[in-house]
């Protein structure tokens, strides 16, 4: 069923199908903001560490890809589930690293996970908001005949597109690897979907030069950064959170009919701290409600919300009637409100190089 556009976003809603797990993969490198000391200076650390919330990241190795942390994540929740490989009928990767640009990372993964040929298998260029997408379109894919299992893989390692000159990105972005799996569920509560998009905020995270095109040579801000690394416009982005957010909750509470004080949680990508808070007291969210764990992992675009439910271990299984919201780079957002009724694996590993 469709619900008429608002100014947020396209409203819609998915039937029958139930989220059966998850599993988030981390390298097991943990970075310290210590170790930008003496590049940065103490005081620029404590205060970035302050505005961000970022303390530690895990990093990726030279030859560690986010498709190996979402393999690794992929085999242990088919594993924890007991699916077996020739019964997932759709793999879909989400990411903004890949490991080539052709061909798609989803095909080596269908052959690396050993599932069927049937296996329909494809990639998705989003970050911020791609998990949440990611979910929408497996769950438009599971029609219950022909498409009944359905791998979400999402992840980035961001790390290996940051300027390690550059204090707004190294230290901000950590590396993390996904799996979700979905399945037709007659009985699954509908899960209530708002996406949306303005792209005239291209040019304020990009990696200008890592495809076909140098972006935008005239513009005064990205003719001043080195094309092959990640640029962010860090005020630029945080308006358009604190702007976009706030309503994209809203929205998606009123077209599933549920108050914020009904909600379990809350679950935000994980961009920065202090953005998260001031977003939360705006919608009068509890403590309780909204977890985070940006401390820990810093921001890992796709891979944040899967990962902030696996790092919260036995308190996962308290989470029912929740929202998820991704927002960012594009700029992209989404949100979903669902019921997690059938989690049955909810796990985090580390994955050695």
């Amino acid at each position: 069923m469709d619900v008429p556009v608002t100014e947020v976003g396209k409203a819609l809603s998915v039937q029958n199908v139930a989220l059966r797990g998850i599993v988030s993969a981390v390298p097991e490198t943990v970075v310290g903001n210590s170790v930008f000391v003496d590049k940065f200076g103490a005081k620029a650390v404590a205060e970035i560490s302050r505005m961000t919330g970022v303390q530690s990241r895990h990093v990726s190795s030279e030859n560690q890809t986010t498709a190996d942390l979402s393999e690794a994540a992929a085999r242990q929740l088919l594993e924890k589930l007991q699916w077996a490989p020739d019964s997932v009928d759709a793999i879909v990767f989400v990411s903004q690293t890949p490991d080539y640009r052709l061909p798609a990372t989803a095909c080596a993964l269908q052959a690396r996970l050993q599932l069927s040929a049937h296996c329909a298998a494809f990639d998705v260029n989003l970050g911020c908001s791609g998990y949440v997408y990611g979910l929408w379109i497996a769950s438009k894919l599971i029609d219950g005949t022909g498409i009944r299992r359905v791998l979400l893989l999402a992840g980035d390692t961001s790390t290996k597109l940051v300027n390690p000159e550059d204090r707004a990105t190294a230290m901000l972005f950590g590396d993390a690897g996904t799996a979700t799996a979905l399945e037709f569920d007659e009985s699954a509560a509908p899960c209530w979907y708002v996406l949306g998009t303005d792209g005239s905020g291209e040019k304020n995270l990009i990696v200008p030069r890592s495809q076909y095109r140098t972006a935008l040579p005239s513009d005064e801000k990205l003719s001043a950064v080195l094309p092959d690394y990640l640029y962010m416009d860090g005020a630029e982005v945080f308006n358009f959170t604190i702007r976009s957010v706030p309503p994209l909750v809203n929205q998606v509470l009123k077209i599933s009919k549920k108050d914020i004080s009904e909600l379990t949680h809350v679950f935000f990508h994980q961009a920065n701290a202090f953005m998260l808070k001031h977003i939360a007291k705006k919608l009068s969210l509890r403590p309780d409600q909204f977890p985070i764990n940006i401390d820990r992992f810093g921001n890992t675009s796709s891979a944040s919300i899967p990962l902030l439910l696996a790092s919260m271990g036995d308190d996962a299984k308290a989470a029912r009637d929740v929202v998820m919201t991704g927002f960012g780079v594009g700029y992209s957002w989404a949100a979903v409100q669902l019921t997690m009724d059938g989690l049955q694996v909810c796990d985090l590993l580390e994955v050695s190089s």
